[in-house]
């Protein structure tokens, strides 16, 4: 969803680590730098339901490899005994605008890689864009109007084709 140059760069950028047990999750986890650990994560679920993690400053069509996902938003961790726990998990990806509706592959991918997690996300986010304008819109308070424009945005996705 968001500007073409970063998908077209996106294929030129290594993608998402993948994290596609508990033995990938712990192996990396024990290498990343703690204060590193302290921040949010990039993350995706590709189409594969595998867990990609990168940077937060990554874009999320990087970390898939500028391919479709099921999912995408940040991820934040505390390090425990043995590896560590999901303590914040969002929807918040303007490059896919995921619905809060993907947590099902989320919730998946991140028990595939054995972490401990919250039942949802910890914070959601509904996207629209303005059929009026085109401008992209964070629906709060689920208040459906154009924060640009003021039109009225529709009750349903309308980001482009549904992952």
């Amino acid at each position: 969803m968001g500007p073409p140059e970063i998908a077209a760069a996106a294929t030129d950028q290594s993608t998402g680590r993948p994290m596609r047990s508990t033995t990938d999750f712990r192996a990396w986890v024990d290498r990343v730098d703690p204060r590193e650990l302290a921040e949010p994560f990039t993350y995706v679920v590709d189409v594969d339901g595998v867990l990609r993690l990168a940077p937060r400053h990554s874009e999320h069509v990087a970390c898939a490899g500028g391919g479709p996902v099921l999912a995408a938003g940040e991820v934040t961790f505390v390090r425990r005994t043995g590896g560590a726990a999901v303590v914040e998990v969002t929807n918040q990806s303007t490059g896919y605008c995921p619905e809060p509706s993907c947590w099902p592959a989320v919730a998946e991918a991140l028990d595939r890689a054995g972490l401990d997690r919250p039942g949802g996300f910890t914070a959601e986010f509904v996207f629209r864009c303005c059929p009026r304008c085109a401008e992209l819109n964070v629906v709060k308070e689920a208040v459906f109007v154009c924060a640009m424009c003021g039109d009225d945005l529709p009750a349903s996705w309308n980001l482009g084709a549904p992952a």
